[in-house]
C-alpha cells in the first residue's frame, strides 16, 4: 500500500534529521527478520516448533542488529562513497 500526499490515509511524519534513526530502524527489523527465520527454518525445518521459535530468535537478533545497524552505518556510507562515484 502506498501513501502519497492524496491518500485518505493521514499521519505526521518526522523531521528529517530522523532520517538515519528510521532507516535504521527500518532495517534493522526487516534484515532481522528475514535472517532469523533463515537460519531458524534451515536448523528445525519447516515444523510449527520451529515457526514457534522464530519471534524469540528474530527479537534477540534485533536487539543485537538495531545499536548494530546504528553504530557501523558512518563506516558503511564512507566505504560507499568511496566505492560510488558523485552524480554530478
Amino acid at each position: 500500500m502506498s501513501v502519497t500526499p492524496t491518500s485518505p490515509i493521514r499521519f505526521r511524519r518526522l523531521p528529517a534529521r530522523f532520517y538515519g534513526f528510521m532507516l535504521s530502524l527500518v532495517l534493522s527489523v526487516l534484515m532481522s527478520g528475514v535472517v532469523s527465520l533463515t537460519v531458524t527454518l534451515r536448523t528445525g525445518g519447516l515444523t510449527s516448533v520451529a515457526i514457534s521459535h522464530w519471534p524469540g530468535a528474530w527479537a534477540a537478533s534485533w536487539l543485537v542488529a538495531f545499536p548494530a545497524l546504528l553504530m557501523v552505518a558512518p563506516l558503511a556510507r564512507r566505504l560507499v562513497a568511496m566505492l560510488v562515484r558523485s552524480p554530478t
